[in-house]
């Protein structure tokens, strides 16, 4: 969970970051930047602002995204694992698997 909690946190600084940058350019989001994880434990740390004695270890820093995630920025929402498109770049996977991920990608045509 607190890998999973990390990694998110990284990636709402890259979501915070490109929405700068579409501001920056004309380009203003006005609705929140849904953020996947297929991690429960992470889901609630990340909504429950209630500090959990089994995480004192994670550094502050991460405890930003609970204020992006109240503020309305950063939306984060369960996706099952085997909806993760991101697999295929970061697992070694079955050739059907493999080939299943490479068409939703829009790698290999259909």
């Amino acid at each position: 969970m607190e890998a999973e909690y990390m990694a998110a946190s990284h990636g709402a600084m890259e979501a915070i970051w490109l929405r700068l940058l579409l501001e920056d350019i004309g380009l203003v989001q006005l609705e929140a930047t849904p953020l996947r994880c297929d991690n429960q434990g992470c889901l609630a740390l990340a909504k429950n602002p209630k500090h959990h004695a089994r995480t004192k270890h994670i550094d502050i820093q991460h405890y930003f995204i609970r204020e992006k995630i109240e503020m309305g920025v950063i939306d984060m929402m369960y996706c099952e694992t085997k909806d993760k498109l991101a697999d295929l770049l970061t697992k070694a996977l079955v050739k059907e698997r493999h080939n299943i991920l490479s068409k939703a990608l829009g790698l290999i045509a259909n």
